[in-house]
């Protein structure tokens, strides 16, 4: 289900972010499915279970998953997606750096462009909605 990359920049409580809202965008956890908690996430992923709950709370914060007090963790009804202004600026900053990487790799917008399209394709499950 999810994978921790040690040798990743990215901290761990992040790439739980990602991939659990990767999961939701491929269709593998599905509105309303129950999450496993943080106590039986962090074993079966091996991390602390603070770093796991960090990655809750803030999905949670985000409207991706809810918790139901004394029944669980839930992924959330999909609503339009809200543009907070700090998850956006978050996202345009990481924008950045990517075409910074990419320039310097010799990378044109044209190719950038074509990977996030495909990408973006595959998340839908090969749909072009």
């Amino acid at each position: 289900m999810i994978v921790i990359n040690e040798r990743s920049p990215s901290p761990i409580y992040e790439q739980i972010i990602q991939q659990i809202k990767e999961l939701i965008l491929r269709g593998v956890l599905l509105e309303g499915e129950k999450l496993p908690s943080v106590r039986e996430m962090s074993g079966l992923i091996v991390v602390n279970p603070n770093t796991v709950s960090k990655a809750y709370q803030e999905l949670e914060r985000q409207g991706v998953i809810e918790t139901l007090r004394g029944k669980g963790t839930f992924v959330a009804k999909q609503q339009s997606p809200r543009m907070e202004k700090e998850r956006m600026q978050k996202f345009r900053e990481a924008l950045k750096q990517v075409a910074i990487e990419a320039t310097y790799l010799g990378i044109d917008s044209a190719q950038l462009q074509k990977w996030l399209e495909e990408y973006m394709m595959e998340l839908r499950g090969g749909t072009d909605a």
